[in-house]
């Protein structure tokens, strides 16, 4: 692309390539990959506010190199991302920084355009990455110079065009051995020979064994092959069953529950606000609605009912 004439100045060139995880891992989409070990100089480890854990070993900067390509980095340039060991291509340089000195200005680059975006700012430590980035170039963080010289990246391997050279297949010949002057060795009589030598042997065998010597007799076969009487396989028709009655839905705790189980429902599923509904529930559970008429099934005529007999009872007791 046009931008590489700009970046060939600084030892930085963006490669026509993509960057793609090997396995699936937290984010759909391959050209998504999430770099955990990709970090190649710790300074950015540090200004990332990193720190060493129990044995002794900082945890690397975590973030999400998404739809990205790899660099080529050359001096004065240095590499400070790479995309890890379990990407592809496996530990390349990903972002590099440029200062070629002090006085001067400072240029990052990035093979990826949207690392920093809206989608992707918020994804692992994206943000501390560019925090870290924009800290370098405000000259507030020094790299280290080992890592600088000395970086952890592998070299480029290349592969064949595995699709083209399918294509084009070339037919081979294997290489024999050398053929000798005398064809006649190359008959190999030993392997089929046909010889009378072992007859003697096996006509003595007759005497040995007490076996009668004659000429054998064919036998004629039997077969033995029952045949059962044929049935005819006939199955009974399937007819279509009619449906079943279309019976009401019963309520059996209704139907077969006691007076006093009823009541006791009733009570707990009441409170004061429901006291008219209670009245006229308890009638009916009690047969009492039954012997009132039909405009006089309230809860108050219920009441009314319901102490009326109390009261004959109370008097036919006197009277005994």
């Amino acid at each position: 692309t046009n931008i590489n004439f700009l970046l060939e100045q600084f030892g930085v060139e963006i490669n026509n390539d993509a960057v793609i995880r090997s396995a699936f891992y937290r984010y759909q989409h391959p050209k998504e990959v999430l770099v955990t070990s990709g970090v190649i100089n710790k300074s950015i480890d540090r200004a990332a506010g990193k720190t060493p854990n129990d044995d002794g070993k900082v945890t690397s900067l975590r973030f999400v190199y998404s739809y990205g390509a790899t660099l080529n980095v050359q001096k004065p340039a240095i590499p400070v991302l790479s995309t890890g060991p379990v990407s592809i291509p496996a530990n390349q340089p990903v972002c590099a920084f440029v200062a070629p000195s002090e006085r001067s200005g400072r240029l990052a680059v990035v093979g990826s355009c949207m690392m920093f975006s809206d989608e992707f700012f918020g994804k692992e430590e994206n943000a501390q990455l560019f925090d870290v980035i924009l800290n370098w170039l405000c000259k507030t963080i020094q790299m280290n110079s080992i890592d600088a010289e000395d970086p952890n990246i592998s070299d480029r391997t290349f592969v064949p065009d595995t699709t083209t050279s399918a294509e084009t297949l070339r037919s081979c010949l294997q290489e024999g051995a050398d053929i000798p002057r005398d064809f006649t060795k190359l008959i190999h009589t030993d392997l089929f020979a046909f010889s009378t030598d072992s007859i003697p042997a096996a006509i003595k065998a007759y005497s040995d064994l007490g076996v009668k010597h004659e000429q054998l007799a064919l036998i004629p076969p039997t077969f033995e092959t029952p045949m059962p009487p044929l049935q005819p396989v006939v199955y009974p028709p399937a007819f279509r069953e009619p449906d079943g009655p279309s019976l009401e839905f019963y309520d059996l705790d209704d139907c077969f529950s006691s007076e006093r189980v009823r009541l006791a429902q009733l009570a707990n599923a009441c409170d004061e606000e429901n006291l008219d509904y209670f009245v006229r529930e308890c009638g009916q559970v009690l047969g009492v609605t039954q012997r009132l008429p039909s405009d006089r099934q309230s809860a108050k005529h219920i009441i009314e009912y319901v102490l009326m007999q109390i009261i004959e009872f109370k008097k036919s007791n006197q009277d005994a």
